[in-house]
C-alpha cells in the first residue's frame, strides 16, 4: 500500500494509507516512513494474521507535542523501521473518535497516573491494551527512555513473555469494563447539598491574586465559573460573582485572549494567563462566549459583552467554511515555531509604528526588548518574543487613538505572515456548542448579524451531516464527505445548540428540528434501565467497551449535555418523558455529583436547572416581527437560569398552543407552574418577573 512519490525538490518522499483519510490529523502523517494505517478492519486483520502487537497512536492536528514527536521520532527512518517490523501502527484523530480515545485514556491514567496527547498505547491483536504513555523523546532524557528503548523492549517481551502480556492485557480490560460501570441505584440527589458543596469547593481552588481555579497550567474551563455564578444566586454569595468577574477580567487581559484578532488560546502555562498555549479550539471559543454573556449579564457591564463580539468576530472571520460550517481548530505553531504568528519584538514593533504609537502600545502591553516568551520545547527557540497581554490597562483618552491606529497596524501586518495550520474540519458537537453561543449572543448582545450566522450554520449542519430520511446526525464533514460514525456529543450538543437558537428566536422550524433530534437521541443513545447515554451506538464496531462518558473536562460530557438539553426541552414542550431521562441521568450519576462534583460542573447546571420549576416566557405573535425580537432581547438579557422563553407555534406545550395571536404586536405570557401573569407588551414588566425571587 506504501509507495514513493517525488517532491517538489525532485527528492523521493513515502507517502503510506493516510493519504487516502479526510482527517487533516491524520494526512499531516501520510509522509511518515511509518507504514499507518488507520482504525479500521484492514490493521486489526494485519495484527491477527502476522499475530503482532498495535501500537495506537492518538493525537489531533493542532497538538504541539504531537508535532514534536512527529519530527522527533515519526519521520526518523530508523524509529520507523522498528515500528514497520514489530508492529501495527494506528493513526487515530482524537477529535474524529474521542469514543476510541476516550477507551485508551482512561488505561493511560490508570496505569501512569497522567494522560494527553500525544497518547500512545500498546494493545493485542484483540484491542486489548498493555502498555502506554504519551510523549517520549528520541532520547533518554529526564527520567524517561527513548521511544525506540520502549519500542525494542515491548517487541522483545511480546517475543519472549506473551502469555503473562495477554493475562495482563485480560486483566486491564476487566478494570477499565469496571470502571465504565455506574450503580443505577443511587438515589436521587437531594439538591441543594450537591449545589452548595460543589460551590464551596470551587471557591476554595480560586486563586484571588491572578483569578480562575487552581495553579498553573491554567485552563479557562467555563463550566466551573458557569455554575458559580448559578450557585452565587441561589445562595446569595456575592464573594462566587466576585471570583468569575475578576476570572474573566484575568483571562481577557491575559495573553491567553489574542489581544489583536480575537479568541482564546487553548490553556495557559503559568498562573497568570500570560504565556499560553497557542493552539486555538472551537469548543473554547464557544464556552467562553457563553461564559462572557453571563459575566455581562450579571454585572451589566459592556466590557464582557465586547469580549463576546471580540470572540465571534474570530470564529466567523477565521474559522468559518463559505457556506456557514465552523472549523475545528487553529494550530499552535507556524514555520515550525510556537507562537510565531502572534509574538512580537521590541524592533520589529518599534519599525512599524510612529514613536507617539509604539510608546502607548509598549507600556499597554508590556513588551520589553527582552521578552516574555521563551518555547522551551525548541531546541533553537526565536529570541525575544513578546506575548501581548494587556500590562497597563489605563489609556488616555488622548492615547485611545493612537492605540486602536497601532493595533489596526499591527493586525494588518500579522496577516502577511505565515498562519498556523487550520484543522477545517467541521464537527456536528463543537458546531452545535458555538450555534448555541452566537445564536444566545445575538439575543444578548442585540446583534441580528449572529442570529444570521447561527441560522446559516444550522442550514450548513442539516445540508451535510443531517439525514432527514433516517433521523441520522453524522459526526464529521470535511472536503464534500462526511464520516459514518455515531456519537452522543454530536447529538447532544447539537440539540442543546438548537434548543438555544430557539429560545432566541422561538422560530418554530428550529423547536421542530430539536424535538427530532432529542428523539434520535434517545433512540441511539438512552439506557431506559439504567439511566444515563452511552457515547456510542450498540452497533459502533471494534469498541473494547461502551462508555457513559461523566467527565467534563475541556468539553462536558455528552450526558452532561443532554441532561440540561432535555430539561429545558422538557419543559418548553411539556413532555415528562424527556425530563425523566434527564432525571434518570443525574440519579445514575449521583456520587460523582456528591463526591467530585470538580469532575461534573456542567452535570451541576443540569441539577441547579433540575431542582427548581422553570419560569416560562411564552410570546404570543408572529415570531418574525418586531416587537418579538424587543422581547426575546428583553427575556435574555436578565441573568434567570431557571427559565425557558418559547412561542406558542409549533409543538410547544399545550398552553402556549391555546394563546391567541394579535396581528399588530406581540404580548408576553409571564408563567410559572400554572400560574401566569397578565400578558403584557411591557420589556419592564418581563424583565422584573425575571429577577424576581423564584418562591421556594
Amino acid at each position: 500500500m506504501s509507495s514513493a512519490t517525488n517532491a517538489p525538490a525532485g527528492t523521493p518522499k513515502h507517502t503510506n494509507r493516510l493519504a487516502q483519510e479526510k482527517s487533516p490529523y491524520l494526512l499531516q502523517h501520510r509522509h511518515n516512513p511509518v507504514d499507518w494505517f488507520p482504525w479500521g478492519d484492514v490493521a486489526f486483520e494485519k495484527a491477527r494474521k502476522e499475530n503482532k502487537p498495535i501500537l495506537l497512536s492518538i493525537g489531533y492536528s493542532t497538538c504541539h507535542w504531537c508535532h514534536v514527536m512527529e519530527r522527533e521520532s515519526f519521520e526518523d527512518a530508523a524509529t520507523a523501521k522498528v515500528l514497520n517490523e514489530h508492529f501495527v501502527s494506528i493513526k487515530v484523530d482524537r477529535e474524529e473518535r474521542p469514543d476510541v480515545d476516550k477507551i485508551y485514556m482512561g488505561f493511560v491514567q490508570m496505569t501512569t497516573g497522567s494522560g494527553g496527547w500525544p497518547m500512545n498505547v500498546f494493545l493485542t491483536p484483540d484491542l486489548k491494551p498493555f502498555y502506554g504513555g504519551t510523549y517520549w523523546p528520541p532520547e533518554p532524557k529526564h527520567g524517561r527512555p527513548a521511544f525506540t528503548q520502549v519500542l525494542e523492549r515491548v517487541a522483545e517481551l511480546w517475543k519472549e513473555r506473551r502469555a503473562d502480556i495477554l493475562d495482563s492485557a485480560n486483566d486491564v480490560t476487566a478494570r477499565l469494563q469496571a470502571m465504565a460501570s455506574h450503580d443505577a441505584a443511587n438515589a436521587f440527589p437531594t439538591g441543594e447539598r450537591e449545589l452548595h458543596g460543589a460551590g464551596q469547593s470551587f471557591l476554595h481552588e480560586y486563586d484571588p491574586q491572578h483569578g480562575g481555579f487552581g495553579g498553573a497550567p491554567k485552563f479557562p474551563r467555563p463550566s466551573q465559573p458557569l455554575f458559580l455564578l448559578r450557585y452565587a444566586r441561589r445562595f446569595g454569595d456575592a464573594e462566587a460573582i466576585k471570583a468569575v468577574l475578576h476570572t474573566c477580567d484575568a483571562m481577557a487581559a491575559g495573553g491567553m485572549n489574542d489581544q489583536l484578532g480575537g479568541g482564546f488560546a487553548r490553556y495557559s502555562v503559568d498562573e497568570r494567563w500570560l504565556v499560553p498555549h497557542f493552539e486555538k479550539m472551537l469548543y473554547d471559543q464557544a464556552q467562553l462566549v457563553q461564559l462572557y454573556l453571563d459575566a455581562h449579564v450579571v454585572s451589566g457591564e459592556e466590557r464582557y459583552g465586547a469580549v463576546a463580539r471580540d470572540v465571534i468576530g474570530y470564529v466567523l472571520r477565521d474559522m468559518t467554511h463559505p457556506d456557514g460550517g465552523f472549523y475545528s481548530a487553529e494550530d499552535a505553531d507556524s514555520e515550525g515555531k510556537e507562537g510565531k504568528f502572534y509574538c512580537w519584538t521590541h524592533d520589529e514593533l518599534s519599525r512599524l509604528l510612529t514613536v507617539e504609537e509604539f510608546n502607548v502600545v509598549t507600556r499597554h502591553f508590556g513588551v520589553t526588548k527582552a521578552g516574555n516568551f521563551v518555547d522551551h520545547s525548541d531546541p533553537d527557540p526565536l529570541p525575544h518574543q513578546n506575548v501581548l497581554s494587556v500590562v497597563d490597562p489605563r489609556v488616555e483618552p488622548a492615547d485611545r487613538p493612537l492605540l486602536e491606529a497601532a493595533k489596526a497596524k499591527m493586525l494588518v501586518e500579522r496577516a502577511k505572515r505565515v498562519r498556523p495550520h487550520l484543522d477545517d474540519k467541521v464537527l456536528a458537537s463543537w458546531n452545535g456548542m458555538m450555534l448555541g453561543a452566537i445564536a444566545r449572543a445575538a439575543a444578548v448582545l442585540k446583534d441580528d448579524e449572529f442570529r444570521e450566522a447561527a441560522e446559516r450554520n444550522l442550514r450548513f449542519l442539516k445540508a451535510q451531516l443531517w439525514d432527514e430520511g433516517s433521523k441520522t446526525l453524522y459526526h464529521r464533514w470535511r472536503e464534500g464527505e462526511r464520516d459514518q460514525v455515531q456519537l452522543l456529543d454530536a447529538y447532544a450538543n447539537l440539540l442543546a445548540g438548537v434548543v438555544e437558537l430557539y429560545e432566541a428566536t422561538v422560530d418554530p422550524r428550529h423547536l421542530e428540528f430539536a424535538v427530532e433530534l432529542a428523539e434520535a437521541t434517545i433512540r441511539r443513545f438512552y439506557d431506559p434501565e439504567n439511566g444515563g447515554f452511552w457515547q456510542t451506538t450498540a452497533d459502533t464496531p471494534h469498541l473494547l467497551l461502551r462508555n457513559k462518558e461523566d467527565y467534563d473536562g475541556a468539553e462536558p460530557s455528552g450526558n452532561s449535555v443532554a441532561a440540561l438539553a432535555l430539561l429545558k426541552l422538557a419543559a418548553i414542550c411539556e413532555r415528562k418523558d424527556w425530563r425523566e431521562a434527564a432525571e434518570k441521568t443525574l440519579r445514575l450519576f449521583a456520587q460523582r455529583l456528591h463526591q467530585v462534583p470538580q469532575a461534573v460542573p456542567h452535570l451541576l447546571l443540569a441539577l441547579d436547572f433540575a431542582l427548581q420549576e422553570p419560569k416560562r416566557v411564552v410570546l404570543a405573535g408572529d415570531f418574525t416581527c418586531g416587537s418579538t425580537a424587543s422581547l426575546l432581547r428583553a427575556a435574555h438579557g436578565v441573568f434567570e437560569p431557571h427559565r425557558v422563553v418559547l412561542g406558542n407555534h409549533g409543538p410547544v406545550e399545550p398552553f402556549a398552543r391555546s394563546l391567541p395571536v394579535n396581528e399588530e404586536f406581540t404580548l408576553a405570557y409571564c408563567c410559572t407552574g400554572t400560574e401566569c401573569q397578565p400578558a403584557t407588551r411591557e420589556r419592564s414588566r418581563l424583565v422584573e418577573f425575571l429577577r424576581k425571587p423564584a418562591r421556594p
